[in-house]
């Protein structure tokens, strides 16, 4: 087991049409990774702060992919955070829920031929979720976060950080809207890796001459 530590390597101001927050660069001795944290406000000695631990997703975050609800999930963090006048954004790279760039772009070709997200990365000889939020906990740790308000649909998220030692006092629901092009994607997470996400009005998103879902069945 190794005893993780970060480093906050540098920092710097960044001023966003939400508001100016500041970005702190961390190096780890665990991956060779450069992970962020984007703070607005004062968080240090913070109790109840919100957090998102964001996952990088290039295609969502980036290119507005409406493959998967990562960039709104991210932009509504923020948003969030904004409003509160004070918050985190840690921002980890672990693409494609760990499996990297170049195997979620295989994945996302398995699933057009009828995959889903679980099976796909299955397929690939992954499993359903590698990530790993060791530094994610260090990092908060060295921002001097008491407790935290954690932006997540994903139980197990929660249940990871806990076990790391960070003090999860409530989650707070961050569920964008679907689209035709997700909606069996936000279904697998509910049905397959217990999201907590509201599903009414998510079937009729899909047509009747779609594919079925990774589960053998077509949208209602």
């Amino acid at each position: 087991m190794v005893d993780v530590k970060v480093v906050r390597k540098a920092s710097a101001r960044i001023p966003t049409a939400l508001g100016e927050f500041t970005l702190h660069l961390y190096e780890n001795n665990l991956d060779d990774k450069e992970h962020l944290a984007l703070v607005m406000g004062e968080v240090a000695g913070g109790s109840g702060v919100l957090v998102r631990v964001h996952s990088e997703c290039f295609t969502g975050d980036v290119l507005a992919s409406q493959r998967c609800d990562c960039g709104e999930q991210l932009n509504l963090s923020m948003k969030k955070i904004a409003a509160a006048g004070a918050g985190i954004v840690l921002y980890m790279r672990q693409e494609g829920r760990g499996i990297g760039l170049l195997d979620k772009l295989r994945a996302y070709a398995l699933q057009d031929q009828g995959l889903d997200t679980v099976d796909a990365n299955l397929a690939l000889g992954h499993e359903p979720d590698e990530r790993d939020y060791s530094v994610a906990a260090r990092m908060l740790q060295d921002l001097g976060v008491r407790s935290v308000q954690l932006m997540t649909n994903n139980p197990d998220k929660i249940e990871a950080l806990r076990a790391l030692g960070v003090n999860v006092v409530q989650r707070i629901a961050v569920q964008a809207p679907a689209n035709a092009d997700n909606a069996a994607y936000l279904l697998t997470k509910a049905s397959r890796m217990n999201h907590l996400l509201d599903l009414d009005g998510l079937l009729p998103l899909k047509s009747p001459g779609d594919p079925p879902d990774g589960n053998g069945r077509r949208p209602a």
